[in-house]
This record gives C-alpha cells, sequence and structure tokens, in this order.
C-alpha cells in the first residue's frame, strides 16, 4: 500500500510545465487531433489509449515522421500478439536518425561525444555522422547485404558502433549486437540463431583500467558462424587487421551521397535477446517504424529531449539502454557514449562523465545509485552538475533511499524519473513525466499510448493493491515475432498464456489511486508466504539498507510437501560478520519495515549474488537449483556473470536434499 497523501519530493513549476514539449503536444493535439485541452496528463494519457490510434497519428504528425509511402491506416489490427502498425507504410530508421545533419546551422555540432576511462573527448559531427554512415552503408551493399540480412556487433559502447548500426539499417538490414565482455559462448548462443553475414568487432577493450584482449574469441566466433561472409575489424587496441578481415577504416573514409532503403513499418530493425538464464535467450525482433514512433514520444514528450541536451545514459551494447540512447539521435539530442567501467577511477566516476559532457539527462542503474549511496560519493559537492536537469534509473527499482539521496547529494530541485520497461518493448511502460510530481519510491505515470494496469488472478483491474503489470492495448515497438519462432507458440507463451489478448510483463506492480506506479519485483520469483505477496525488490531495499550488506538474494520455493522455504541470502561487505546481533538486525528491519510474514526462514552468508549479463540479480534458476533441478537445466551457463558463484547455491541444495 502507498500513503493516500505523501507530500512530492519534487515538483516542476509552472515554467518548466509550460515549456514542456508534452504540454506543447497536447495544446496542439488539442486544436487538430481531439486532444483534450485541459486536465493535464492524466487527461492526455486517458486519451492516448483509448483513442490510440488518433494519439499515434498525432506522434507522427507532431514528430515530422516521413513516410516515404503514406499510410491509409494507423492500425490494421489490434490483436495481441499480431497488431498491424501502419499497414501501408514504408519508412526508414536512419534517415530519421540523421536528419539533423541536413539542418546548416547544426551540421558541425555534435552529434556524438564519446569519453573512455582517460576521460578524454572525442566528437564526432553530425555531418560526419552521416559521411560515415553513407560510406559503410554503400559498402555492405557491395558486399551483397540486403534487406533483411542480419549485421552483428561484438562491439563496446563506441561511435563504431553507433555507424554500424545505422549502416545497417539504412540498407534495410538487421541488426544485432553482444558486449565484449560476453564470452564465446554467450555470443554464440545469441548470434548463431539469427546467423549473421557481417561480423563488426573489436580486437578488445579497456575495463577498470586495463586492456581486455578479444582477437582469440573472435577467431572463435568467425569459426562458429559458418554464415559469415565479413568481418569487419576495429582496432580498439591497435592491432593490425586480422587475415581476411576487413578494416574499418577502408569502409568509412569516402564520401558519397546517402541512400535509405523504403522499407514496409513492421521490417525489423534488430534484434534484441532476453538474459536467457533458463534456457536459450529469447531473439526479440522489433520493427523500424514501430522503434522509430514509440522512441520518438518516449525520447521526446517523456524525456523532454531536443536539440539543446546531451543525453548520457551508462550502458553497454548488450543491453536494450543501448539501443535507446541512440535514438536520442531521433531527437536531434547530442548522445554521449561511455566505453568502460561504471566505477573507475572510483565510484563517483559517472558524476564526473556527466560534468564533462554537459549532460542534461543523465542515465543510469538503480544499483548505481545506490553504491555511491553506500560508498559515500557527494556528486554535487565535487563536481558542476548544473546542467544536469533530470537523473533517470533503471534495471531495478530504485529504493526510496536512492530517491532521497539523489535529492540530497545532486541538487532539491532534481527531476528524478525512474522507469520501468523491458527488453521486450525496448522502451518503458511506465516513468518520466516531466509536467508531474515526483514521489519517493514511485514512478510518475504509466506512459503515453500505453494501457498499463494491475491485474488480479481473474483479470480484474487493482487500485492501490499489488497485482500483475500488464498492458491491454497494443504498443508499436512490441516484437513482430521471435527469431526461430515459426507458429509463434514461443511468443505467444511468453506474454500471453496467463491473459489471452493481454500483455503479461511478469512484474508485480501497484497502479496509485494518483496515476503512480510502484514496482515490486518480477511476479515469477515473486515470494508468497500465507497468501500475502511481496515482492523480491522491497526485500532488497529494505536489508541493504544495513551498512554490513553488500548485497542480497532472496527466494521463496514451494516444497513437494506443500511446505515454504525462504532463505535470504547475503554477500557481506568487507569486515562484517554475519554474527547473531547481524541476523536479529535483518529480521527485525524485514518484520517492522515490510511484514512479519516475510521474515526469512534462514539468513545464508554467500560468497556473491549471481547477475545476468546485464546486471539484473538471477533469482529463477537459484529458486530451481535449490527446488532440486540439475545445473544444466536449471541455467544457461551463457547467460551469467560468474558462473561459479551459481555452484555454492547448487551445493546448498545438495546439502537440503
Amino acid at each position: 500500500m502507498t500513503p493516500a497523501n505523501p507530500s512530492p519530493l519534487w515538483q516542476p513549476d509552472q515554467q518548466q510545465i509550460a515549456d514542456a514539449q508534452v504540454t506543447r503536444f497536447q495544446a496542439w493535439a488539442a486544436t487538430r487531433y481531439g486532444a483534450p485541452a485541459e486536465g493535464g496528463y492524466e487527461a492526455l494519457h486517458r486519451w492516448s489509449v483509448t483513442e490510440l490510434d488518433t494519439f499515434w497519428a498525432a506522434v507522427t504528425d507532431w514528430f515530422d515522421v516521413r513516410f516515404t509511402h503514406p499510410y491509409a491506416r494507423v492500425l490494421g489490427s489490434r490483436a495481441m500478439p499480431g497488431a498491424e502498425w501502419f499497414p501501408e507504410a514504408t519508412v526508414n530508421y536512419a534517415a530519421h536518425a540523421l536528419r539533423t545533419a541536413d539542418d546548416p546551422a547544426r551540421a558541425d555540432t555534435p552529434a556524438i561525444l564519446h569519453v573512455d576511462e582517460t576521460h578524454e573527448q572525442r566528437t564526432v559531427t553530425w555531418a560526419d555522422l552521416r559521411r560515415q554512415v553513407a560510406s559503410l552503408a554503400a559498402e555492405l551493399r557491395d558486399r551483397g547485404v540486403r534487406p533483411g540480412d542480419r549485421v552483428s556487433g561484438y562491439l563496446p559502447n563506441i561511435p563504431e558502433a553507433v555507424i554500424a548500426f545505422l549502416a545497417t539499417a539504412a540498407v534495410g538490414a538487421v541488426w544485432t549486437s553482444c558486449a565484449p565482455d560476453f564470452g564465446a559462448r554467450s555470443v554464440l548462443d545469441r548470434f548463431r540463431q539469427v546467423e549473421p553475414v557481417v561480423l563488426f568487432t573489436v580486437d578488445g577493450y579497456r575495463y577498470g583500467g586495463k586492456e581486455h584482449d578479444r582477437r582469440d574469441t573472435v577467431a572463435e566466433l568467425r569459426d562458429e558462424l559458418p554464415s559469415l561472409r565479413a568481418v569487419v575489424h576495429i582496432p580498439l587496441l591497435g592491432t593490425a587487421t586480422p587475415d581476411g578481415a576487413l578494416a574499418w577504416a577502408d569502409l568509412t573514409c569516402a564520401d558519397v551521397p546517402s541512400l535509405y532503403e523504403e522499407v514496409p513499418f513492421a521490417h525489423p530493425l534488430w534484434v534484441l535477446y532476453s538474459s536467457g538464464t533458463t534456457g536459450l535467450p529469447k531473439a526479440i525482433v522489433q520493427s523500424q517504424g514501430g522503434i522509430l514512433v514509440e522512441h520518438l514520444k518516449q525520447l521526446g514528450l517523456h524525456c523532454d529531449l531536443g536539440p539543446d541536451d546531451r543525453f548520457f545514459w551508462y550502458t553497454s551494447t548488450g543491453w536494450m539502454m543501448w539501443n535507446f540512447l541512440v535514438s536520442g539521435l531521433l531527437t536531434g539530442t547530442t548522445i554521449v557514449t561511455y566505453d568502460g567501467s561504471p566505477g573507475f577511477p572510483d565510484t563517483g566516476a559517472q558524476w564526473a562523465v556527466a560534468e564533462a559532457t554537459g549532460a542534461t539527462l543523465f542515465g543510469t542503474s538503480a544499483a548505481y545509485v545506490m553504491a555511491c549511496r553506500k560508498a559515500g560519493v557527494h556528486p554535487a559537492r565535487d563536481h558542476d552538475l548544473s546542467r544536469v536537469n533530470c537523473v533517470a534509473t533503471t534495471g531495478s527499482p530504485l529504493p526510496p533511499d536512492g530517491f532521497r539521496w539523489l535529492h540530497d547529494e545532486v541538487r532539491p530541485d532534481l527531476w528524478i524519473a525512474s522507469v520501468s520497461g523491458g527488453t521486450d518493448v525496448c522502451s518503458c511502460f511506465a516513468g518520466a513525466v516531466p509536467t508531474l510530481p515526483v514521489y519517493i519510491g514511485e514512478l510518475q505515470a504509466p506512459g503515453l499510448g500505453t494501457d498499463l494496469q494491475a491485474w488480479d488472478p481473474a483479470g480484474e483491474a487493482l487500485v492501490d493493491e499489488v497485482g500483475e503489470l500488464v498492458v491491454t492495448r497494443p504498443m508499436p515497438s512490441m516484437p513482430i515475432h521471435f527469431w526461430n519462432d515459426p507458429d509463434g507458440s514461443r511468443y505467444h507463451d511468453s506474454y500471453f498464456a496467463t491473459y489471452p489478448g493481454v500483455w503479461r510483463h511478469g512484474d508485480w506492480i501497484t497502479v496509485t489511486s494518483r496515476g503512480s506506479v510502484v514496482i515490486h519485483g518480477r511476479s515469477d520469483s515473486t515470494l508468497n508466504r500465507q497468501g500475502v505477496r511481496m515482492g523480491s525488490a522491497d526485500i532488497y531495499e529494505a536489508v541493504e539498507r544495513l551498512p554490513e550488506i553488500r548485497e542480497s538474494l532472496v527466494i521463496g520455493v514451494e516444497q513437494p510437501d506443500g511446505g515454504y522455504w525462504m532463505p535470504l541470502f547475503v554477500h557481506l561487505a568487507p569486515g562484517a560478520t554475519l554474527d547473531a546481533d547481524l541476523r536479529d538486525r535483518i529480521k527485525r528491519t524485514i518484520r517492522e519495515h515490510l511484514s512479519p510474514r516475510h521474515v526469512p526462514d534462514e539468513i545464508i552468508e554467500a560468497p556473491g549474488v549471481p547477475h545476468t549479463l546485464t546486471g539484473k540479480r538471477i533469482e529463477v534458476p537459484v529458486k530451481r537449483l535449490l527446488q532440486g533441478a540439475p545445473f544444466d537445466k536449471a541455467v544457461n551457463p551463457g547467460s551469467v556473470d560468474d558462473l561459479e558463484l551459481l555452484r555454492f547455491y547448487e551445493e546448498i541444495a545438495r546439502k537440503r536434499a
């Protein structure tokens, strides 16, 4: 339950509300598309989901989406799965991402600011970005890359990755990427599914002050991907181009006209991957048009980004937030790419990047914010963050203490946007709204055009109560399909098996009577004690306030005899001891702050908490191990950051058995 009338932590002033792009959009859409002129965001959101066709037509008009063949209908079919968006239209994502280069006043301004661990900046102007993309796209065409072919990148978050992706989109091919800290097994689990014809690679990367040579891994990928027709070498560590590979510089040096393939609105843009913790990662395919209009809405209206902004989100190419960051180009925004450790040379490193690049929107993970809080970082004391209007977080729910810390340590008038979405839609279901107040521990509101609700098991909508996160009407960026899922059964079973025709995402949420949203954690690892459901995120937020706890993992295990075992694993801070006093304080914290029913049955010291390669705690595979599943059936080894850590949990299961 959320308090009925808490005080906002922050609210925009009248000038900020008036200047916000979403305010101007609402007034404009009221005169042209029948949107409500009064009632603010709440009225606009209600209209955006009840008049779905009209809303998305207005979005494409407001952002001047250039359909190379016009549309006759916004929605040909509303079925989920299977919605048909702008079925007659043709479009090209890359043409929109690069159109700022057409403006003579902006052509020589930065499109990309790149920073690495040396904190030296490299600038790519709009004109240079367009020229390199055009050169590379022509080279791809010359090598037989055609619309629908897959092009892969084994690349860090560097400008070359952005250029390779945009050139791929320009020719109508399908992009897919993994970060170079992924091992060969993890990459092959992903790329083999889609059979890429081109592979862009680096020779290595720098992280934590060290160089990591990846040439052996690249050689293995070349051997194990028989579909490859070309490999492009980017010498990040300065090594020579290997035999049989093409040199990046040779492919991006020409000065040729830009050419963008006209593709249907539903033509694949990229393949993203689920974390794949229990099997092969799902290969999620999203469309050129669907991502174009969803990201214009999300970045332009919700994040309030435009040509005067600088957009920095700490991410890797293996996480959907990289794709989201690149889409900042759609709004004419300068994007900041950062390649390196989030905490090098010290925990506060990301704040230094935000300062140096003049970031106006700084996005990071909730885990990073909490790490800064624990490490005693003082961002505003140590950095000039006067240009940062908004700090956004995702990856996991931002705990209340994270909101308070940002408010106290960055500045009191900071817009804090905790957002939640998923790789599955490469967007946000709920989060940033520049015209609404921010309440501690809450996401501001569901997104425009997103009919987000909390449902009980019978499919009834809940307010101020915990329920399943569902989306009852289609979104343009929902997957067009999964790769290698010919009958659509895997796609259907992933989201539509519980409530037919309605997207069930797998999170527990509360939609408050004020219209805000609270995320409680994954519903497939929900803790259900004596009929009282609680998300694991609530436990973590409470337990990890204790300075002795570095990180925790709580699992609810249904047992064959009908019993329920709920252990809490704790990874201790250096020097801490799990003695009787600490155990009592952990139990008391949970009992007093959450629920006496959710005090763990056991508190077990662990050598660490396993994560996916994108940094999320692995709960379901640990639960399966504790239920007795064999290791190879419980977890996909290629999806875990530290496989040996899982052996600890396997041993716990063996001893209990």
